[in-house]
Formats: C-alpha cells, structure tokens, sequence
C-alpha cells in the first residue's frame, strides 16, 4: 500500500514525457542573462554604497588614498598583505600580554627573552606574507587581464559582425 502511494507521488511529480527540443536550450542562456544582470546591479549598488561612505571619500581623498588610486597593483598587494596579518599579529599581542601577566608574577628575564623571540618570529612571518600577498595580487591581476580580454575578445561586436 505503501508502495502505491509512493508510485503515484513520483509519477506527480516526474511526468511520463518529458519534452526536451530547441526551445528548452534557447530560454536557458536568457535566464542566464537575467541572472547576470540581476547580479551586476546588485554588483554595481555595492560599489556605489561602499564608494559614497565618508570614511572611504575622506580617505580617497587624502594623499595616501590618492596615490594608491594611481597604483591599483600596490593598493591590492596592501589589502592583501593586511588582511592575512591579522592572524599572525593578533597571536603576537596575546603573546605579549601572557609575557606581561606572567612579569607581573616575577618573571622578568623570561618576558624579554619571549617578547624579543616573539617579536623576530613576527618579523619574519610578515615578510613571508609580504611575499605571498604580492604573488597573490600579481596572479590576481593577471588572471583578471586575462580575462577581461577574453570576454572581450569573445564579445567583440565586429567579431560577431564577421561569423554572420
């Protein structure tokens, strides 16, 4: 009985005939495009937000934020390397305050020797990262001219006017 019940609910729900023609596979790319067009508004409404805060016009507006305008590649390789030291500076600041609470107690030789090793291991860990963070934007931004001048290649209008 239970198995009926099971067979009329799937026949619900899958029909028997199924058509599959050339007017399924042309609505699926403008569906699509609706959803690209959907996403590049939402896109662009973040970006108009993010660039009409103060913070961000008062900060593009001082030197500092007017010379990383004018060097893109630089301004990526910093938010980079910011964004992945965060880890590595935050354990070194817990690491300061233990030594601390722990020269509290009365262990002063052992708080400098911890802080200064701290500190070179710090030192080192942020050139590494300086490293990859550069590696990683000068990938990123040549994966993104790569890209570019794909699309653009493969959506040149004369291009489209020559396979016609």
């Amino acid at each position: 009985m239970f198995d009926c019940a099971l067979c009329s609910l799937v026949e619900e729900l899958i029909p028997r005939e199924t058509k599959v023609g050339f007017r399924m596979a042309k609505e699926e790319p403008q569906s699509i495009s609706k959803d690209l067009q959907e996403l590049q508004k939402k896109l662009s409404l973040l970006i108009e937000s993010i660039q009409t805060n103060s913070k961000v016009v008062a900060f593009m507006t001082s030197p500092v934020g007017q010379y990383l305008d004018r060097h893109p590649f630089l301004a990526l390789t910093l938010l980079m390397f910011i964004a992945m030291s965060a880890v590595p500076v935050g354990f070194f600041l817990l690491l300061v305050v233990l030594t601390s609470l722990a020269a509290f107690v009365g262990v002063i030789l052992l708080e400098g020797l911890v802080i200064s090793v701290g500190g070179l291991s710090l030192l080192c860990i942020l050139c590494g990262l300086a490293f990859v963070s550069l590696a990683m934007s000068g990938t990123i931004t040549v994966s993104y001219m790569v890209v570019s001048s794909l699309i653009s290649y493969w959506f040149s209008p004369s291009l489209s006017l020559f396979w016609l």
